[in-house]
């Protein structure tokens, strides 16, 4: 497993983390405790969690399990989570990112995890009604109590990421930005990675494989079926089957991703995991998986780096097709100059 920096922090993470969405949902505690014995005997040092997951179980499981490693094991994990969205006996209304919802969320997070602090805390999304100000407050009061080491966002868009950058500064170590991202879902690209990469924040890429899609398992001639995220339900979330089965451009990102990974002797998964490994501004690609299985397989990504020529195939396949302005080669060249 690699390693590099958070962003511009002294923070050393392995550039694959375990996210843990699936625990205490789509794994079981047995199957959790083994992904992530498996995950850590692989050299990985992240293990990314929510307090909305799995009601809160995806935490607990956490704490169960560095309870049953020992010390050693908590200090060489890096231990992240995040809160903002309504988590168990908090009412919709209380939500967000008040100093109440943020204070409660934290204490309730670090009661789970059965620690008294955790290495990263990000702010699962921005809302409108919680003023930035009061929500970074908030980060620099928790860093000086010593609750959290480091402060991180989820899911802002640029203009919220640029202004809590400024924020920050001076004030709490503000290191991270988890978005979506993968190779459906370059948009990101346009102005988050910019602002993230301008704030010296590092990239927490989460669903890397868009859902699945980017493992090859679907098919542009039958609906999913059977024992995966959409054969169970074909509408879920933004990785729908027929939203993004519809779009040519999906099929195109298939076929190059496949013919990469035929002349690496890779699977389709660890090639779009490396593709986005090397993307600038990436500190750690987040790893969702719901079996050991598919963990091993995308451990199997570890060490693997694209040729020039590989990235550039994928990277015209999978290039947003925007309008002339403000992204596309109108509205660029208006912000470029040549010195020649």
């Amino acid at each position: 497993m690699e390693h590099r920096t958070l962003g511009r922090s002294g923070l050393a993470v392995s550039t694959y983390a375990l996210g843990t969405m699936t625990f205490g949902a789509e794994a079981d505690e047995a199957a959790s405790f083994e992904m992530m014995s498996q995950y850590v005997d692989a050299g990985g040092l992240v293990l990314e969690t929510a307090d909305v997951y799995a009601g809160g179980l995806s935490e607990s499981i956490i704490g169960r399990w560095m309870a049953a490693q020992g010390s050693s094991t908590r200090d060489r994990v890096v231990l992240a989570t995040k809160g903002r969205f309504p988590s168990r006996g908090v009412e919709p209304r209380d939500a967000g990112g008040s100093r109440r919802n943020l204070r409660r969320s934290l204490d309730r997070s670090l009661q789970r995890l059965g620690v008294d602090h955790v290495d990263l805390y990000q702010v699962h999304a921005h809302e409108a009604v919680t003023p930035m100000e009061e929500t970074a407050g908030f980060l620099e009061d928790a860093v000086h109590q010593g609750k959290i080491g480091y402060a991180g966002l989820s899911n802002y868009t640029g203009w919220q990421t640029a202004t809590m950058t400024a924020l920050a500064a001076g004030r709490f170590p503000l290191v991270s930005h988890q978005p979506q991202y993968n190779l459906l879902v370059r948009e990101t690209e346009h102005e988050i990675v910019p602002a993230a990469v301008a704030g010296g924040l590092g990239l927490l890429p989460w669903s890397p494989l868009a859902g699945g899609w980017l493992s090859g398992k679907y098919r542009r001639d039958a609906r999913p079926e059977g024992a995966t995220r959409l054969g169970e339900d074909p509408q879920r979330g933004m990785e729908a089957y027929d939203k993004r089965s519809g779009s040519q451009q999906t099929w195109d990102v298939l076929e190059a991703l496949q013919q990469v990974a035929e002349g690496r002797g890779a699977t389709m998964a660890q090639v779009a995991l490396a593709w986005l490994h090397d993307r600038p501004g990436v500190s750690s690609v987040i790893l969702g998986v719901r079996t050991p299985e598919q963990l091993e397989g995308n451990l199997g990504a570890v060490g693997l780096h694209l040729t020039d020529v590989e990235t550039a195939k994928l990277d015209e396949a999978s290039a947003p097709v925007v309008a002339d302005y403000p992204y596309g080669p109108a509205g660029v060249a208006q912000r470029t100059r040549t010195l020649d």
